[in-house]
């Protein structure tokens, strides 16, 4: 009985490791939920369905502030990307348009910590398959 116990418990850890995706806890969540949807909407922002591997300022249906400081080709939102500004977006947009003086209507979230940007890229990159 001690042995198929430990068994059942042992399996039940690791199927619920394999399973296991981090889900954004509300502190994390509300800064984004305040001007974004999880949808291809706008809201006051763009919507972030499909933003992990979309091109920079490339939402048709939105008008980015940024866009004017792009250069070339610009970049893609990956996860160092995301991870950039999420925790302070004026700094990020400086440095990816590698312009001073460039600025983004978005405030700076200072979303800095790594489990909750964990949290927050997990569910972007759920609505962005």
């Amino acid at each position: 009985m001690k042995k198929k116990l430990m068994m059942l418990t042992c399996t039940a850890m690791l199927v619920g490791s394999v399973a296991w995706v981090p889900q954004a806890d509300a502190a994390a969540w509300n800064k984004c939920k305040m001007c974004h949807n999880f949808t291809s909407k706008n809201k006051m922002g763009p919507g972030l369905a499909g933003v992990v591997g979309r091109k920079a300022g490339s939402k048709s249906d939105f008008h980015y502030t940024f866009v004017r400081y792009i250069k070339g080709d610009g970049w893609t939102w990956d996860e160092a990307h995301l991870r950039a500004f999420m925790c302070n977006s004026t700094k990020a947009i400086r440095q990816f348009t590698n312009n001073p003086h460039a600025r983004t209507a978005m405030p700076a979230q200072r979303v800095c910590d790594k489990k909750q940007q964990d949290e927050v890229l997990a569910k972007l990159k759920e609505v962005s398959k």
